[in-house]
């Protein structure tokens, strides 16, 4: 054996360490830069467990109150952090129960790694006691996963599973570990993964495409950018801000690319979609080159895809190659990461401002205002409305906080109203549209960013899904502030029903129980507001708070939410009422 080789063999000698695989999980997630681990343990993942006692000074464990919660509250410290969010649980229905923020996790694009325990390889396919095939049930909603039964595996699955799940397009990425192989001895070394043939998870900008995209920009008399969640992921933010600013373009977003942009930016033109802004959704249709930026054109963006935005030129920013051409046929589609393209692309762009093309979103904004926004806002009639809480949240925080908002009406009002003068200040569920989200997301935002003011935003229907993560609050001791806007209705649902089924309402009215005792039961700060008169008192007092606090406002029962597209129709034939 020559020299090289002896050394060679030295330094892999000294660098490898015989310990058990679930040290080596543990170990692994370390050398990742994880301090933050949300999960339930069992009796498939306890060998696990029991070496993250031993290292509970590196990583901290948060046992959540289901394993549901675990993802969402993963998702949360993801979506706020722009780092990987971890999950673990046992086999069986401990794993099964992480399927739901899995599944939001994909299609909003989050980056997690969810680590799952499972009975002894030799029991794999025997029925043995909880014993189910996460594998097989996950592989619709992962970006990849991957069954252990040998511990000398662990350490090159793990540094692919964090490398798939935060390159490229994020999303969830499951492993799931026998018993055997974590109790398993061999010889540890890691070394992370900085690629993976076959798979290149950022396509090749090319320089033909974005020259075309801004000679066409260049030529408009009337463009519009949309941009999403792809801004916020692919940290671009300041890119796309001088982009709409040399350019003078007016620019909407989606729900999830909400934050990217002030919200009181001259040339924000407001939200698209179902509920979006009246303008943005109305001049879609007339604009003549639509420029989307990370996003996916999905249906509550779109409408009616035979009518949408057919006048216009679109070009397409994307870091998907599967998005483009999927919904909305594309006239150049631009490939790769949006902080790289956009960069690419400034100084190909004239400078240049659209007064008249703006003011026609002016003139319709003051249509929504006088029809819808001022209503909502500062309401005259005697019922408290979602819009003047967000309103005086907006107010107390000065347009600081982040809003961790669940699913239904008081989601749509919250991405309306809410201030945002900082970027990844909207977390919600925006593609799976998962009621229970905000409580454990919440969590999630203020672990991983403690020193912003975190608000949760919650229907009475979602807060009941994953109430009891009211106990984590109180063990983690969080200054998590929480607000229930209570109308005693599934209130989205209920409005369809009132709109589309002759206000049959069935199955959406709901008989609540004592939110403010039970909050208090987990020894939480706690106050209930009924008259327009508490409210500004009440909010100040919460957002003043140093610890957890909980708002339940009693808002109108049977309050709509306008805009609205109904499903299916043209973005043109917005309702205002």
């Amino acid at each position: 054996m020559d020299t090289e080789t002896k050394n060679k063999a030295k330094e892999i000698a000294q660098k490898t360490e015989r310990i058990t695989g679930s040290e080596a999980i543990i170990r692994c997630l370390i050398e990742e830069g994880v301090d933050i681990l949300y999960g339930y343990p069992g009796g498939a993942i306890m060998p696990v467990y029991d070496e993250l006692f031993k290292f509970r000074d590196k990583i901290h464990h948060v046992l959540t109150r289901h394993e549901q919660g675990a993802t969402h509250a993963a998702q949360g410290y993801a979506r706020i952090s722009g780092r990987v969010g971890v999950a673990m649980a046992t086999s069986g229905p401990g794993a099964t129960n992480l399927i739901t923020g899995i599944a939001d996790a994909q299609i909003d694009s989050t980056p997690l790694v969810c680590i799952t325990g499972q009975v002894a390889s030799h029991l794999l396919g025997s029925d043995a006691f909880q014993e189910t095939d996460i594998v097989g049930i996950s592989t619709p909603v992962t970006k990849w996963n991957h069954q252990v039964t040998k511990a000398s595996e662990i350490p090159e699955v793990i540094a692919k599973a964090f490398y798939i799940a935060k390159s490229g397009r994020p999303g969830p990425v499951l492993i799931d570990i026998t018993k055997d192989a974590q109790f398993e001895e061999f010889d540890f070394s890691y070394k992370k993964c900085t690629g993976i043939r076959s798979y290149n998870p950022v396509p090749k900008i090319n320089i033909d495409a974005i020259k075309a995209a801004a000679a066409l920009i260049n030529q408009a008399k009337k463009p519009m950018i949309v941009w999403g969640q792809g801004i916020i992921l692919g940290k671009a933010e300041a890119e796309l801000k001088a982009v709409i600013e040399k350019a003078g373009i007016p620019a909407a977003w989606t729900i999830l690319g909400a934050s990217a942009l002030p919200t009181s930016h001259p040339l924000n033109i407001g939200m698209v979609g179902m509920h979006g802004n009246y303008a943005p959704n109305r001049l879609t249709n007339e604009c003549d080159v639509l420029i989307a930026i990370g996003m996916r054109f999905d249906d509550r963006v779109t409408g009616n895809l035979n009518t949408y935005a057919k006048q216009a030129k679109v070009i397409h920013f994307e870091i998907d190659p599967a998005e483009v051409d999927k919904n909305v046929k594309t006239d150049i589609a631009v490939l790769g990461d949006s902080k790289e393209s956009l960069a690419e692309l400034l100084p190909l762009l004239d400078s240049k401002s659209y007064p008249d093309w703006l003011q026609e979103f002016k003139d319709l904004y003051d249509i929504e205002f006088e029809k819808v926004i001022k209503n909502d806002l500062h309401p005259t009639k005697e019922g408290l409305t979602m819009g003047e809480v967000l309103n005086e949240i907006n107010i107390q925080t000065k347009g600081n906080a982040a809003i961790v908002s669940d699913v239904g009406q008081h989601q749509m009002i919250a991405c309306r109203y809410a201030d945002f003068n900082k970027t990844k200040s909207n977390i919600t569920s925006g593609g799976l549209g998962t009621m229970g989200f905000a409580l454990p997301a919440a969590i999630g935002a203020k672990m991983a960013a403690p020193e912003r003011e975190v608000v949760a935003i919650i229907g009475d229907g979602g807060f009941q899904m994953t109430i009891q993560e009211l106990g984590t609050v109180l063990q983690q001791k969080l200054a998590l502030k929480i607000v229930v806007l209570n109308n005693e209705f599934l209130g989205m649902v209920r409005q369809w029903q009132q709109l589309f089924f002759d206000k049959r309402y069935a199955s959406t009215e709901m008989t609540n129980p004592d939110f403010v005792t039970i909050a208090k039961g987990y020894y939480i700060n706690s106050k209930r507001v009924k008259t327009r008169e508490e409210l500004n008192d009440a909010v100040k007092e919460m957002i003043a708070s140093k610890e957890a606090y909980f708002l339940e406002v009693c808002v109108e029962k049977e309050d709509n939410v306008f805009p609205m597209i109904p499903s299916g129709a043209s973005v043109s034939d917005i309702r205002l009422s």
